[in-house]
């Protein structure tokens, strides 16, 4: 039940991408967006820590705590390339500056996929994404601070 809700929101999410590119991207749009898909993304594990507490609770943990890292620095990076007019050359058609990194939607999607079809290894595939996202992290840091110490007001 889990892994048809998971893809059912991910099917919704792609659907409203798909509807705000034909009817034009908007602040509002895109802030909504980003709020629900953060919201969704540490609902996932928490579920699996709800569900077995005894064994997922560190790994849940673990890994809504890389997803703050990986949310955090996505988040400022957006905000400062929005306030100093940064263009994502990639990205062209997103409502905010996407800054890429090795954990993203698809890969986080697969993550959750992987849950739910070996929910007895919740904890092992945690800890490795959440190490993937502390790189996401990191590199995000990294090459963001670059990019905005490089572009001065």
């Amino acid at each position: 039940m889990a892994l048809f809700l998971i893809l059912a929101n991910r099917i919704c999410d792609g659907l409203d991408g798909a509807l705000a590119r034909i009817q034009g991207i908007t602040d509002a749009g895109g802030f909504l967006d980003v709020s629900l898909d953060f919201v969704f993304y540490s609902l996932i594990p928490f579920g699996f820590v709800l569900a077995a507490p005894d064994q997922n609770a560190i790994a849940g943990a673990f890994l809504i705590f890389s997803f703050v890292g990986t949310g955090t620095s996505f988040l400022a990076f957006a905000i400062m390339a929005g306030k100093r007019n940064i263009d994502n050359p990639v990205y062209k058609h997103k409502s905010l500056y996407y800054m890429s990194g090795l954990t993203e939607g698809t890969e986080t999607i697969g993550c959750f996929v992987a849950f739910c079809l070996f929910p007895q290894h919740f904890a092992i595939i945690a800890y490795v994404f959440g190490a993937a996202c502390w790189f996401t992290t990191f590199t995000r840091i990294y090459s963001g601070f670059h990019t905005l110490n490089g572009h001065k007001i």
